[in-house]
């Protein structure tokens, strides 16, 4: 999404890193594959794809990156109209999910470009671009509802709450809006949603950003 700021920290790396060795006979076997990388709202879900990206990258594996974001039915501050006009409307179908699927088994399947949705959030648009595959192996697609996601070799799962996330979302803060007492009520329906995706994960990445394989 155009306009968002992404600063990828230290515990951000050492989850990157504990992905990516779990990820390692994966890595091996050759051929495309793709990732997910899901939580709730501030856990760290955009800086721990990117920095998943740049560890692939270090060890020679080429990755490209979806963000949710782009993919959401209205722009942000629209979609938080729509929100505030029928707070019903909180959920997976705020977000062209098929679409996403659509894109990673694209990847897949050996293409080598697709046109994707582009989110302005300055401008509060959505126009489009085309994304290029050109030697990647590794497609990410990170965002709250990207466990749902069935074009996924694997799914990584950040287990933090919005509680837990307040400070990230109050230093990332792109507006007043996002934290006002509406915007807890939003992040209470999403708890209760994404909470259930974390037993569809293989990996979880814990609040202290440490990665392990999810138990069986």
């Amino acid at each position: 999404m155009k306009g968002d700021a992404i600063v990828v920290e230290k515990h951000h790396v050492r989850a990157a890193q504990g992905v990516v060795a779990l990820l390692r006979s994966l890595l091996d076997g050759g051929g495309r594959f793709t990732l997910t990388i899901a939580g709730e709202s501030g856990s760290g879900k955009s800086e721990t794809a990117q920095a998943v990206a740049e560890e692939l990258r270090s060890a020679g594996v080429a990755a490209v990156i979806f963000q949710q974001d782009d993919y959401f039915v209205y722009p942000p501050k629209s979609n938080d109209r729509e929100r505030r006009k029928d707070i019903a409307w909180v959920g997976p179908q705020e977000v062209h999910l098929d679409l996403l699927d659509s894109h990673l088994g694209a990847f897949l399947n050996g293409a080598d470009t697709v046109t994707k949705p582009l989110v302005s959030y300055i401008d509060d648009s959505i126009g489009e671009e085309y994304l290029t595959f050109d030697d990647a192996r590794v497609a990410i697609a990170e965002g709250t509802y990207t466990t749902l996601l069935e074009n996924a070799s694997a799914r990584a799962f950040i287990d933090r709450t919005y509680l837990q996330t307040r400070a990230h979302r109050e230093k990332r803060q792109r507006d007043a809006s996002e934290l006002d007492a509406f915007i807890d009520r939003v992040l209470a329906i999403e708890h209760e949603e994404i909470a259930s995706h974390k037993a569809r994960a293989s990996i979880i990445v814990d609040e202290h950003y440490d990665a392990s394989a999810a138990r069986p």
